[in-house]
């Protein structure tokens, strides 16, 4: 088995691999697993920053005390612009990868992360107008694209077998991204410090994140931008279907994530330093435990787990609504912590699901080995930041729903029980898709020896 060239490629600077076939078992083994961990480890760090910065806001309107003149409609207004920015970029980040290379596009996408961190630290301070903090605000989105290019990339280092495992690690040392700049404001709330002072940590670890892609990073020849690749995910059902769904994970964990403080400072009282010794767990263990829902995804199949674990975000929710209505901050906390380690367990075992299908009609049409990989490798990385992007948006009706319940009744009940309904028909959705034409084709027996079937309880 040759091993993969790092030559730069004829007319293309930087460090372009020519050859790659992770399905090939030796070439795996010996060459590379290695590789492909090495751009997962620097992959991640560079998403986690993006993360950190795309909801760095979150963290800001804790410090923006009455003296910034906001009323809690704006900032929850500020932060669902914040989230659709972050949304909507996640589309030409995908293809981004095959037009720069993964490397190339990190260093870039990274080094970008700048203009929202500066221009932040310029404009924190009382007096500055709402549009500013507003317009500020949106330049922060740009960190939300990072987690499409990244997942993109990362899909095409790792054979399928390992895909669940890969794509869940990556996106979860993203999405701690989340917690970890939580914790960082708590320890300068709690040190008396200013919004500043978290920028200014910020700016040399986006220089650290761009210097390390750089150095240690490759790019894969093989993957190109094929716009009929994009146009043949965006034509297919599954992928709108797998955005729907995403909605109902990744959409709650970002939207949750923007949410959590000023949930507990307005519903409940909190000062900023209260909400922000509790805001951190969620998203932290929602982060953590991302990687286990992708295992457990690759083990017994996406689809079983997804659907189990909205039964699960359906109890937890209910459970938020009865401490919302009983002003139990104590069990509202407990609740709204469990929902966010649902959120990420659901988010990994959702991800997994989308190579696991389009492999599965790879095969319906009659393809395989490195045919069936391929087509599989192309349409999922291309699906992928379309889901990643619709399901983003999640985080924005996410925001705007609170923004209204609190508007309507003057509390978070109203938006929690629109929540429910939606983890309810996600439930009803992934039954009728994925798991009950499975069921039936069993009890039918053999009638469908004629044609290759779809199976997907299994993705």
């Amino acid at each position: 088995m040759t091993a993969p060239s790092s030559a730069p490629a004829p007319g293309r600077g930087g460090r372009w691999i020519r050859q790659w076939d992770p399905e090939d078992e030796t070439f795996w083994q010996q060459t590379g697993e290695r590789i492909a961990k090495r751009n997962l480890l620097f992959s991640v760090l560079s998403e986690h920053i993006g993360f950190s910065v795309w909801t760095m806001w979150s963290v800001l309107v804790l410090f923006m005390g009455p003296e910034y003149g906001l009323t809690p409609a704006d900032k929850f207004l500020l932060t669902s612009m914040v989230t659709l920015v972050g949304a909507v970029v996640r589309v030409p980040y995908t293809f981004a990868v095959a037009v720069f290379g993964g490397r190339n596009w990190t260093v870039i996408s990274a080094g970008l992360l700048l203009i929202p961190t500066i221009s932040a630290f310029v404009v924190m301070e009382p007096g500055t107008s709402f549009s500013t903090f507003l317009l500020v605000g949106l330049l922060a989105g740009v960190g939300g694209g990072n987690f499409a290019s990244s997942m993109t990339n990362i899909n095409a280092f790792f054979p399928l077998r390992k895909k669940g495992w890969a794509l869940g690690l990556n996106a979860g040392g993203g999405n701690i991204g989340v917690p970890v700049i939580q914790l960082v404001a708590l320890a300068i709330i709690g040190a008396s410090g200013g919004p500043r002072v978290l920028l200014g940590i910020y700016i040399p670890l986006i220089l650290l994140a761009a210097a390390m892609a750089a150095v240690k990073m490759d790019n894969l020849e093989n993957v190109r931008n094929d716009t009929g690749a994009a146009k043949d995910a965006a034509r297919d059902g599954h992928t709108w279907i797998m955005s729907f769904l995403y909605i109902g994970t990744f959409g709650s964990f970002i939207g949750y994530s923007f949410a959590f403080g000023q949930v507990l400072t307005n519903q409940f009282g909190r000062t900023p330093l209260q909400a922000a010794y509790v805001t951190f767990i969620g998203p932290l263990l929602g982060s953590l435990i991302r990687p286990i829902g992708g295992r457990l995804a690759d083990r017994y199949g996406g689809a079983r787990i997804t659907l189990y674990n909205y039964v699960a975000m359906a109890v937890a929710t209910s459970v938020l609504i009865a401490a919302s209505m009983r002003e139990s901050l104590a069990l509202f906390t407990v609740a709204f912590v469990v929902l966010f380690v649902l959120t990420g367990l659901g988010n990994g075992s959702t991800f997994k699901m989308i190579p696991g299908i389009f492999q599965a009609k790879a095969q319906a049409k009659g393809l395989t080995g490195e045919a069936a990989a391929s087509y599989g490798r192309r349409l999922s990385g291309a699906s992928m930041g379309l889901i990643g992007a619709v399901g983003a948006l999640g985080g924005v009706g996410i925001n705007l729903a609170f923004r209204q319940s609190f508007l309507s009744y003057g509390s978070g009940t109203g938006a929690f029980v629109a929540f429910l309904a939606y983890y309810a028909v996600c439930f009803a959705v992934t039954w009728a898709v994925y798991l009950r034409r499975t069921a039936a084709r069993g009890e039918a027996g053999t009638a469908a020896e004629e044609t290759p079937q779809l199976t997907y309880a299994e993705v």
